[in-house]
């Protein structure tokens, strides 16, 4: 059975905020490959966040990032299942980054279902007019518009987005990352974002 040395465990740990024994764990399964294994802790993290997915989050903190010398500022909400966690610094910081990424990304929504009908309609009208003027086949716009409505909904929503301090990660695999670090099913509920002059 292969060994792990404590450095590359304590260099796993650094990149992905994992415990000790799960970086062990991680490291002996991919044969000590730390790239093998922060895709590992990843897919851990996901398969922990589905099975919390369906418990309640009644708990949680409101943080706020202001920006540009008071240009841009926001406020975020986030949940979690206890006012243990609610209080964990993992947590504050997590919510506090999401603050942060919101001001610099300015988000449509925090999932697709949350862009207001009238801003999907603007989209596929822009959409639509530009494959007309590229000379695309009628029969083929609906699909060209359907793609770019994908792509922007990829850009435009939270949970989809590239985080800004990391764009190998979207906020979904964040907040899946902490999901599984901290044990206990964590929401984005709801944010503002204000800029002056908007």
């Amino acid at each position: 059975m292969a060994t792990v040395s404590a450095e590359n465990v304590k260099e796993l740990r650094q990149k992905t905020g994992a415990g000790i024994m799960d970086c062990k764990e991680a490291l002996l399964d991919c044969d000590g490959d730390i790239e093998k294994a922060v895709d590992f802790l990843r897919k851990k993290g996901m398969a922990t966040a589905l099975k919390r997915a369906g418990r309640g989050t009644s708990e949680g903190t409101v943080q706020s990032y202001i920006h540009m010398g008071g240009k841009i500022g926001t406020m975020v909400e986030v949940n979690c299942e206890s006012d243990f966690v609610a209080k964990n610094e993992d947590f504050i910081a997590f919510a506090k980054n999401v603050a942060m990424h919101i001001a610099a990304t300015n988000p449509a929504g925090i999932v697709s279902e949350d862009v207001s009908e009238e801003v999907i309609s603007r989209e596929k009208e822009v959409y639509r007019e530009q494959a007309l003027e590229m000379g695309k086949p009628e029969k083929m716009i609906d699909k060209i518009v359907e793609g770019k409505l994908n792509k922007f909904y990829k850009e435009s929503c939270l949970m989809n987005q590239s985080y800004v301090r990391d764009p190998n990660i979207t906020i979904t695999d964040l907040l899946n990352e902490v999901i599984a670090k901290i044990g206990e099913n964590i929401r984005i509920s709801r944010f503002a974002r204000f800029q002056i002059g908007e």
